[in-house]
């Protein structure tokens, strides 16, 4: 696919009321996200989940080891939703506490609001993605330390 025609494809999406829009042909994956007028063309090589990096600022007392903590990830690919809607709070926050059954987040996949539950009793560690942003299956959404 030649840059002419990648251009050509983002301002016929622009002029859509598309939201999403995935290509893949010979190789080359074209993602465009069109978040609130905004659009994004996001090319993977890989569909492995892309590793997120140990805060630098982290001190030695707050370091947990790899075993100690638990992850969830996305069932499927969809929209990532913090709060049931915009003008409400988040389901969970970094440093609660939560039980097994209770729910995280929502994703959001064919117009279908679908939440996940925590499936452990823990402390919520860490929040890898942002609210409104697209999941792969498998990514890692947060970190909890079980209880």
């Amino acid at each position: 696919m030649k840059i002419e025609e990648i251009k050509e494809l983002v301002d016929f999406i622009l002029g859509k009321e598309i939201q999403e829009f995935e290509l893949e042909i010979e190789g080359l994956r074209v993602k465009l996200v069109k978040p609130k007028a905004e659009v994004k063309i996001v090319e993977r090589v890989s569909d492995e989940p892309v590793g997120i990096p140990p805060h630098p600022e982290a001190s030695p007392e707050e370091e947990v080891s790899e075993e100690n903590v638990h992850f969830i990830t996305a069932p499927m690919i969809g929209t990532f939703y913090r709060a049931p809607d915009p003008s409400s709070p988040p389901f969970v926050k970094e440093g609660e506490h939560v039980n097994k059954g209770d729910v995280l987040c929502i994703i959001e996949a064919m117009k279908l609001m679908n939440e996940v539950e925590s499936d452990v009793d823990g402390t919520i560690k860490e929040i890898f993605v942002e609210n409104s942003q697209p999941v792969q299956f498998g990514e890692k959404l947060f970190s909890l330390i079980p209880d």
